[in-house]
């Protein structure tokens, strides 16, 4: 995980299709991977000139996976802190056991979440005559038991820690715990302070806060300039964007408020929600350690989206040419969007009637695996854009070419989970995720 801030990572993973952790989910099932969470970058302190000892500095570190449907336990976390030696040392938490030199320790993460939480936490300071500028490694690997194939692991040298000793402000906002089963109107409370863990003032700081869609940032700081949601029929997800300017020093040590409490509303269609929001000090100032300026809060609410797939019936000569698509409805009331990763939440499977030859497939559309109960029938996997908002309406118009005339040919259409999961656990009624498309109805 890199310390590019969280702001900008979900902005990212809401403004562009696809971004996010790359998992890939098979058309005939789903898999599973695991995945060290450390910080690309940390910035320690360098050790007073007169002999002092420098501050310890918190460092977060945890396993993931991706697949909710699989549990994964045991999840056996190795720090090689080696490649620190006259640059830092580490303070062990109780859930590591380093070895003899201590420089090398395994931690135990325990079960293994799909959200990730820090199951580490590791205390680092830069030894005394380290230098401004010297630089180490930390490198992990980890194993945990689950996943399809009974062990997941990350090898070694697949992930590390730059550590740098530096000298600066470091500002940095506390980590606010997941809300869930928020019922929709309620407000809340953003859980927002700045701190300094530096050794220098920041003569005032910078604030940026990114919304989705379900959230509407009620309080109004004159500070800030406010831009969004646009709820426009898009490709990508509405957000409203917040840029702000606060002029209080936050000296070493300090802990600042904003003006007044940050509120959030928690709109009628709201479902997966996240609030980031991002501090920097003000000017040209570089802060220390950028890792901890950025924060995600996830609400979720108490909601539900009913997706439906309607299909159509047709008619045509054999070697006549028809529209015999499909059409995607979410009735709300909620909107929906994978709001970690930036995927499409619903796929929709096209299996064509039999006799019939697809001359036009639509662009968000391809070729799907076959059919478990007929290898032969043609089928096809659809997506969406990122987001569904509430009353998105999307046609699918597949142009078939009647090969052969068979009285009520018959397709289906199924709407299912993007990510390989079973069933969509907002989703009240699952009896119209499903529809026929008929060519060649006798009736």
């Amino acid at each position: 995980m890199s310390s590019v801030s969280v702001g900008r990572v979900v902005a990212g993973a809401l403004v562009l299709a696809g971004v996010g952790s790359g998992v890939a989910f098979a058309d005939d099932g789903p898999s599973d991977g695991l995945e060290i969470q450390a910080p690309y970058e940390q910035a320690v302190v360098v050790a007073p000139g007169d002999g002092g000892t420098a501050q310890y500095r918190s460092m977060a570190l945890g396993l993931q996976h991706y697949n909710s449907d699989v549990t994964v336990t045991d999840g056996r976390l190795t720090v090689d802190a080696s490649g620190l030696a006259g640059v830092a040392e580490i303070a062990w938490p109780d859930n590591c056991v380093p070895d003899d030199a201590g420089t090398v320790a395994v931690c135990d993460t325990g079960d293994v979440p799909v959200r990730y939480s820090p199951q580490v936490q590791l205390r680092v300071r830069a030894v005394a005559g380290a230098a401004a500028g010297s630089q180490g490694a930390i490198e992990y690997s980890a194993t945990a038991t689950g996943g399809p194939d009974g062990t997941l692991t990350v090898p070694e040298y697949s992930t590390e820690t730059f550590v740098t000793v530096g000298s600066g402000p470091d500002l940095g906002v506390g980590a606010p715990q997941d809300v869930t089963g928020v019922a929709p109107g309620t407000d809340l409370t953003v859980p927002f302070s700045v701190t300094n863990t530096g050794n220098e003032t920041a003569h005032g700081f910078t604030v940026q806060m990114w919304a989705t869609y379900g959230l509407d940032i009620t309080t109004r700081y004159p500070q800030c300039t406010y831009t969004g949601p646009d709820d426009a029929d898009t490709q990508y997800p509405a957000m409203t964007h917040v840029t702000c300017s606060f002029d209080s020093d936050v000296a070493p040590g300090a802990a600042v408020e904003l003006p007044e409490p940050l509120r959030l509303a928690v709109t009628d269609h709201a479902l997966h929600e996240r609030f980031d929001y991002e501090v920097e000090p003000a000017g040209d100032v570089t802060d220390l350690d950028s890792s901890d300026n950025g924060r995600a809060w996830h609400i979720d609410a108490d909601n539900t989206a009913d997706f439906a797939v309607h299909g159509t019936e047709v008619s045509g000569a054999q070697g006549h040419t028809v529209t015999a698509g499909f059409r995607f409805v979410n009735r709300g009331p909620a909107w929906v969007a994978d709001v970690a990763s930036g995927n499409p939440v619903p796929a929709i499977d096209y299996y064509l009637p039999p006799g019939t030859t697809a001359t036009s497939v639509p662009g968000t559309c391809r070729t799907g695996a076959p059919s478990a109960d007929d290898p032969a029938v043609p089928h096809y996997v659809c997506t969406l854009p990122t987001w569904t908002r509430p009353d998105l309406k999307v046609t699918f118009p597949f142009r078939l070419r009647v090969d052969q005339v068979i009285p009520d040919a018959t397709g289906r259409v199924v709407v299912r989970p993007y990510d390989g999961s079973a069933a969509f656990a907002f989703d009240p009624n699952t009896r119209n995720n499903s529809a026929k498309v008929v060519v060649n109805p006798s009736r």
